[in-house]
């Protein structure tokens, strides 16, 4: 066996990671399609000015609609130094891809996007939607690249849109 066969080998090991993560993005924006689609199905029928738990319950209905499996209020532990330090309450955790946070405020602020990427620190979950109720529809997506996926020098990443 010469150098080249091994050569080969790594090359492609590197193109059926990157095809497996291609397919798992597609299958994440599926799912966050799904999801968009729901959020704007609930805020055209009950519009503005419920409370942030009539619109979870809505748009459970509706992400069962579309398929999707959701966990409502999922208890997720929060580690500082490996110990436990508390928990927070995910509003609904969909298909174990896309954490949603709901919020019905007049317009959403940075603290909100804080508390979502938070979130997604504290998860193995790298997309987060913050889905707004509010006067407008408002949402924003975040990805959290977590170190498994490799970021740049084993770095965690932020992005958004």
């Amino acid at each position: 066996m010469d150098g080249s066969d091994g050569l080969t080998r790594i090359y492609y090991l590197k193109f059926k990671l990157i095809l497996i993560l291609f397919i798992f993005r597609m299958k994440e924006k599926e799912v966050t399609e799904k999801i968009l689609r729901a959020y704007y199905t609930v805020y055209n029928t009950l519009g503005y000015g419920f409370l942030e738990r009539v619109y979870e319950n809505a748009m459970l209905i509706e992400l069962k609609k579309q398929g999707l499996d959701c966990i409502q209020q999922k208890a997720i532990d929060v580690y500082y130094d490996c110990i436990l330090v508390g928990e927070y309450y995910a509003d609904i955790v969909v298909n174990n891809l896309v954490i949603v946070e709901l919020k019905s405020v007049e317009n959403l602020k940075y603290e909100h996007e804080c508390q979502l990427t938070n979130y997604l620190k504290a998860t193995d979950i790298e997309i987060g939607l913050i889905l707004n109720f509010g006067k407008k529809p408002e949402f924003k997506r975040k990805i959290f690249t977590n170190k498994s996926e490799g970021g740049v020098g084993g770095l965690n990443k932020l992005y958004e849109d």
